[in-house]
Order: C-alpha cells, then sequence, then structure tokens
C-alpha cells in the first residue's frame, strides 16, 4: 500500500507537470506568432560606426559585421531564418531544461511522498503486529490481554484501532468466561456423579438386596460412568483446544507402547487382537495429550470390534526429517465415506451407537482433532477395506537438538 500512494503521488505530481510544461509551450508558441514583424536592424561598418538602420516594413537589414546591406525579399528572407532558429533554440531550452527540472522535481515529489505514506501507514503497521502477536502467541489468556491503545486524531485508521481493541476485549471475556466455566464444571458435576455412584454402590453391597436391584444398581453404575467419561472428556476436549505451552519431547513409540499395554486387558475381554508396530518418531509437546490422543484410537477400534473378534493395528513412523505419524486401523462395521468427515465432530457417534447405554460419549475422535491441531499437527480419517476405520495424525518432528534456551 506504501508503493501504490508513493505511486499515486509522484504519478499525479508528474501528470501535473507535464501538464503546465505543454500550457507554458503553447503560450510561448503563441507568442512567437503574435509578436510583431519589424525590429531595428543596423548596420556597422569596419570600424564599428552605425552606417544605416531600416526596418523590415523597409525590408531593409544590416546582417553583420562586413556584410553588405540586404534589402527586399532577401531581408525578408534572413530575417525569418533568424526567427526560426531563435524559435527552435527556445522551444529546445524549455522543453530540455524543463523536462531534466521535472523529472527532479518529481523524484523528490517521490521520496516525499513515500516518506508520508510511510508516516500515514505506520499505525496500520501498528495494528497488524499486534494482531499478529495475539495470534501468534503460546495461549489465548495470555495474547489477548494485549492492546493496541492507538493515541492520535480520531481519524480512520485509530477508528479501526479502538474497534479492534473493543473486539480483543470481548474475546478475552469470553475466554475468561470459559475457564472460570470449565473451573467450575469440574467440581460442580464431578461430586454429584461421584456422591451417586458412592450411593449406589452401597446400595447394591447390601445383605438384603434383591436380585432385580442389583441388577438396577449395576444399570446405573454404567449410565453413571458414561455421565463421568462425557464430563471429562467435555473438560479435556476444552483444555485441548489450546496452544501448548510447555513443549518437552516425546517419542510415539514409547507412547504407542504404553497405550497397548494398558488396554490389553480390555482388548482380551473384548476379544480384539491388538497388533503394535513402534517405530521411533520423535516430537514435542505434552505426554499426557499425547497419550490420551493414542488411547482415545486405540479404545475407539476396541470399542467398534466387541463381539467381533476383529483386530486393531497401531503403527508409529517417521514419515520424513519433518513430519511424524501415527496410525490406528481397526476392523469393525462398514463406515460410509460420506460419514467419514463427520466422526470428528463433538458427540457424533454412528446409528449403532446412539443408546443411553452406550460406552462412548462421542467425542473420542473430536479430542483427538483437538490434541492434534494443539500440536500443530492434523487427523485424517478413511473408510477401512472390508469394514472399519483407518485414523492417521500427522505431528511436527522434534527438532534434531533442542535450541540453546531449551536445551
Amino acid at each position: 500500500m506504501r508503493t501504490r500512494l508513493t505511486l499515486i503521488y509522484a504519478g499525479l505530481f508528474l501528470i501535473a507537470g507535464v501538464v503546465l510544461l505543454g500550457a507554458t509551450y503553447a503560450l510561448f508558441q503563441q507568442q512567437l506568432r503574435a509578436s510583431g514583424m519589424k525590429v531595428l536592424a543596423q548596420r556597422i561598418d569596419v570600424g564599428g560606426k552605425v552606417t544605416t538602420s531600416a526596418t523590415l516594413g523597409d525590408r531593409t537589414a544590416a546582417p553583420s559585421g562586413d556584410d553588405p546591406l540586404i534589402t527586399g525579399a532577401d531581408a525578408e528572407r534572413w530575417w525569418r531564418e533568424q526567427q526560426d532558429q531563435l524559435r527552435h533554440a527556445a522551444i529546445r531550452s524549455l522543453l530540455v531544461q524543463g523536462g531534466i527540472a521535472l523529472g527532479v522535481v518529481g523524484g523528490a515529489a517521490a521520496g516525499f511522498g513515500w516518506l508520508v505514506a510511510g508516516r500515514v501507514l505506520a499505525p496500520l503497521h501498528r495494528v497488524t503486529d499486534t494482531a499478529r502477536r495475539i495470534a501468534g502467541a503460546p495461549a489465548a489468556d495470555r495474547g489477548l490481554h494485549e492492546r493496541i491503545a492507538l493515541r492520535g486524531p480520531n481519524d480512520e485508521v485509530k477508528e479501526l484501532a479502538d474497534a479492534f481493541d473493543t473486539m480483543v476485549e470481548r474475546l478475552d471475556r469470553s475466554f475468561d468466561g470459559q475457564r472460570r466455566f470449565i473451573a467450575n464444571a469440574s467440581h460442580e458435576l464431578r461430586t454429584p456423579l461421584t456422591v451417586s455412584r458412592a450411593v449406589v454402590e452401597v446400595a447394591m453391597h447390601r445383605r438384603s438386596v434383591s436380585a432385580d436391584v442389583k441388577q438396577l444398581g449395576e444399570d446405573l453404575l454404567t449410565i453413571n460412568l458414561r455421565h463421568e467419561r462425557l464430563i471429562s472428556g467435555l473438560l479435556l476436549l476444552a483444555g485441548s483446544e489450546k496452544e501448548i505451552t510447555g513443549r518437552r519431547p516425546v517419542d510415539l513409540a514409547d507412547v504407542v507402547t504404553h497405550v497397548v499395554g494398558q488396554t490389553a486387558t480390555e482388548a482380551r475381554r473384548a476379544g480384539v487382537v491388538v497388533h503394535e508396530s513402534a517405530a521411533e518418531a520423535s516430537t514435542r509437546g505434552d505426554a499426557l495429550l499425547l497419550e490420551r490422543l493414542v488411547h482415545n484410537l486405540v479404545e475407539n477400534g476396541i470399542r467398534h470390534n466387541i463381539g467381533r473378534g476383529g483386530e486393531v493395528w497401531v503403527a508409529s513412523r517417521a514419515r520424513d526429517d519433518s513430519l511424524v505419524e501415527i496410525e490406528v486401523s481397526n476392523t469393525g462395521p462398514t463406515v460410509p465415506p460420506y460419514d467419514v468427515p463427520s466422526l470428528f465432530e463433538p458427540f457424533h457417534r454412528m446409528v449403532t451407537e446412539r443408546l443411553i447405554t452406550a460406552r462412548g460419549a462421542g467425542l473420542g475422535l473430536s479430542i483427538v482433532r483437538s490434541v492434534a491441531e494443539a500440536h500443530g499437527g492434523e487427523a485424517r480419517a478413511r473408510a477401512r477395506d472390508g469394514g472399519g476405520l483407518v485414523v492417521t495424525v500427522t505431528l511436527p518432528a522434534a527438532p534434531d537438538r533442542d535450541p540453546p534456551d531449551q536445551a
């Protein structure tokens, strides 16, 4: 924009200068044509004395020095030649010197326009820099506290800066409200569920409890467990959507091995075989969140194969020097290709899972995507041939060496 404004300033100045120079040239030509044809002609003899004088009205002229006096048509022709030479010299001087002057002043105008444009656009650069710092802040709750606070006349740029500050302030209040909600929900929602679970367990373990009451208690505990999972998933999803501030080196091979060991008992009970292929794949991030990512994928694969005797494949590998990935594929019911993109949406479950007693809360893949994006990566899914799903999570690879301030 600064370059465009400078070119506009310089272009307008040059156009005005060319118009002025052209007008001067036209007036000069008109003045030459309107000037009288009567001039004083003098003839100077060898001694330097004036010997005769006449005017073109008498068709007489004295060219110079020792030349004889010319009269009549020769005098008029000589005068026209002198007039033409004078006019050409004056026009040449006007155009050449005027053009040089116009170029020099035009360059000075362009430089001055560059300075003026930079001065005018400086507040816009400040707005842009502040927006970039807020967008690139490691955590939203830090960056949103910054304001432009532009001082100066109430012009359009100040209105833009004030509108930006108002927007950021409202976003800051919104994030503060979200954080307070998460903190309160963590206590207010979990506590009643914990109390209700304890009450049901006490009632089920009484000696006089009947079989139908015991079955009812087990159903209530299953529903209570699902609600606890739902609340934990919501809180984890809210926390994973923020940028990761404390990044540490994490080997995804260790995470895969640990998660497969954790879910081994659950897989045996479900009759599911889990295949592990843990190759070294180093990244930087939050180890607990990355463990939750892999755990959700493996648990999702096991849950969709309960009673089917299916299989789950878990692999970690380095794709190249800049990317590492985790791939979890599983057998299971056929997933329509059009339904795959919506699997990452919160509370989305397949039709066969939409039961009140279902184990899943519909947040597993949503958490996977949020954790991946918080680490600067992405999560993709595709339907597996023969049924099931293949989920691939790509993350930035860890540098070979830590920066000096983090070593």
